[in-house]
C-alpha cells in the first residue's frame, strides 16, 4: 500500500506549482519537519541578509544605518508587507515587539477605547483552552481592577456577550486542535453587543484566509516565527483599524511610540497611528530575518498557500486511512475549518511523539494527550505526507514507543 501513496505522492508533487519554493528553504537532511506551525524552516537567504546588516549595516555604518538603510523605517515597513496577508491597509500593520507584550498593549487600548465612550465595561470574554498567554495577559489587568476575565465555551460565545463586555479576545486557529472560529459571524455578534473585537493570528498569518477589514474586525496580533519563517523569537505584529487609531492609547509609552521620538522631550505626546503600539527601540536583527520570510510568503502568495496547506492535509488523512492508523482526530475533518495542522488525541501522544522524531519526523506534542502535525505548505511535499504517515502506522503497529527512553519528558516539548 505505500508503494501506491509513494506513487501518487509523486504525481501530486509534479503537479504542484509551490513545488520550486521548497529549494529557498534550509531543511535539515532526510527529515520531513512537520513543526513549521511551531517555528517556521530557514529561508536560505536569510543568513546572507543577516551578514549584510550585521557586517555592513551595522559593522560598516554603524549609527548612520538608522538612516543610510532605513533602520529607523523597518517596523512600519515589514509590517506594511504583513498586511495584505491579512486583509489591512499598509498603514494598520507595524512590526514590533513579542505577541505577548503586543497582546497587553491591545487589550489596554481596547479597554481604553470603552472607557472614553464611558461604558463602564471591563470584561474581557475569551474560551478556556485559549493559549495561555493570551488569557495570562489579562490577569496583569485584574489584579489592577481595570479588567475581569470571563471564559466561555466555543459554541457558547455568542450567548456570553452581554452589556458588561468589553473586548471579546479569541485566537482565530486554535493552537492545540487547529479549530478555526468564524471570524466573520463572531465578530458582528460582538459589535452588535457593544464589544470589541482583538484576534490573535499567530496560528492563522502566511496559512489561511484572513480578511480583518472585510469582517470590522478591530485589532488583531501575530508572531512571526510560525508561518512567516521569521526565526525563533522573531518580532510579532499589531494590527489596529484606521478608525481607531486617533483614540487608542496603549500604556507601554516608549519613546518609539512618540510623536517626535529624537526631540527628546519630557512629555509624552503618542505618535498618529498605528506608530503609537510601537515602544523601545526596533531590534533590527530580528526585524531583518523576519523581512525575509514575509518576502517570500508574499511572493508565493497566500492564496496558493492555503489551497496547497489544504491539500497536503488532506491527502495525509488519506494516507492513514489507506494504512490503517487509529488515532483520535480532533481536528475538524473539513480542511476548510481548521488550520494548517492536524491534531490527534492519544493517552501515549507524548513518547509517540517522540519515536517519530527519532525516525526524523518532526511533529510535536501538547499536553495532555496531543499529537501535532503542522504542514507548512511553503515548502513540504506530498512525498512527506505519504512518507510521515507511513512511519506513523509503524510506530503504532509495532509498539516501537512503547520504548523507555520515548516517555522520559524533555524540558521543552
Amino acid at each position: 500500500m505505500i508503494d501506491v501513496l509513494i506513487q501518487r505522492a509523486h504525481e501530486l508533487d509534479a503537479a504542484d506549482r509551490l513545488a520550486p519554493f521548497r529549494h529557498l528553504f534550509s531543511l535539515p537532511g532526510e527529515a520531513i519537519y512537520l513543526d513549521g506551525n511551531s517555528l517556521g524552516a530557514l529561508p536560505k537567504a536569510t543568513p546572507a541578509r543577516m551578514e549584510q546588516v550585521i557586517r555592513g549595516e551595522w559593522g560598516t555604518g554603524l549609527v548612520r544605518s538608522w538612516n543610510d538603510a532605513d533602520w529607523i523605517g523597518i517596523a512600519r515597513r515589514v509590517g506594511a508587507k504583513i498586511a495584505p496577508l491579512i486583509g489591512a491597509q499598509s498603514h494598520e500593520v507595524v512590526a514590533c515587539d513579542s505577541t505577548s507584550v503586543n497582546l497587553f498593549k491591545v487589550i489596554s487600548a481596547a479597554l481604553d477605547i470603552q472607557s472614553q465612550k464611558g461604558s463602564g465595561r471591563k470584561v474581557i470574554l475569551s474560551e478556556p483552552g485559549n493559549f495561555p498567554t493570551d488569557l495570562y495577559m489579562i490577569a496583569g489587568l485584574e489584579r489592577q481592577g481595570l479588567a475581569e476575565r470571563r471564559l466561555a465555551a466555543r459554541d457558547k460565545l455568542a450567548e456570553a456577550l452581554d452589556q458588561n463586555v468589553a473586548l471579546l479576545m479569541l485566537t482565530h486557529v486554535h493552537y492545540k486542535s487547529g479549530a478555526m472560529h468564524d471570524m466573520v459571524a463572531l465578530t458582528k455578534a460582538a459589535h452588535e453587543a457593544g464589544a470589541l473585537v482583538l484576534w490573535d493570528l499567530s496560528h492563522s498569518c502566511g496559512a489561511v484566509p484572513i480578511d480583518l477589514n472585510g469582517c470590522g474586525a478591530d485589532f488583531a496580533v501575530g508572531c512571526g516565527y510560525k508561518y512567516l519563517n521569521g526565526g525563533p523569537g522573531a518580532p510579532g505584529f499589531v494590527f489596529a483599524a484606521e478608525r481607531h487609531h486617533a483614540a487608542m492609547h496603549q500604556p507601554l509609552t516608549g519613546w518609539f511610540g512618540h510623536s517626535s521620538p529624537f526631540t527628546f522631550s519630557d512629555d509624552y505626546d503618542p505618535a498618529p497611528g498605528i506608530d503609537r503600539m510601537q515602544c523601545g527601540t526596533p531590534p533590527i536583527l530580528g526585524l531583518s530575518a523576519l523581512e525575509v520570510g514575509v518576502d517570500l510568503i508574499a511572493e508565493i502568495g497566500i492564496n496558493r498557500l492555503v489551497e496547497k496547506s489544504r491539500a497536503l492535509s488532506s491527502f495525509f488523512l488519506e494516507c492513514t486511512r489507506q494504512l490503517g492508523v487509529d488515532l483520535e482526530l480532533i481536528s475538524p475533518a473539513d480542511s476548510t475549518q481548521r488550520g494548517s495542522q492536524l491534531s490527534f488525541r492519544h493517552n501515549n501522544a507524548y513518547a509517540i511523539c517522540q519515536a517519530l522524531i527519532a525516525r526524523g519526523v518532526i511533529g510535536d506534542f501538547r499536553d495532555p494527550d496531543i499529537l501535532r502535525l503542522g504542514f507548512a505548505p511553503a515548502y513540504l511535499r506530498f512525498q512527506d505526507m505519504a512518507e510521515a504517515a507511513h512511519h506513523l502506522a509503524d510506530v503504532l503497529e509495532s509498539g516501537e514507543w512503547q520504548r523507555p527512553e520515548f516517555s522520559q519528558r524533555a524540558a521543552v516539548t
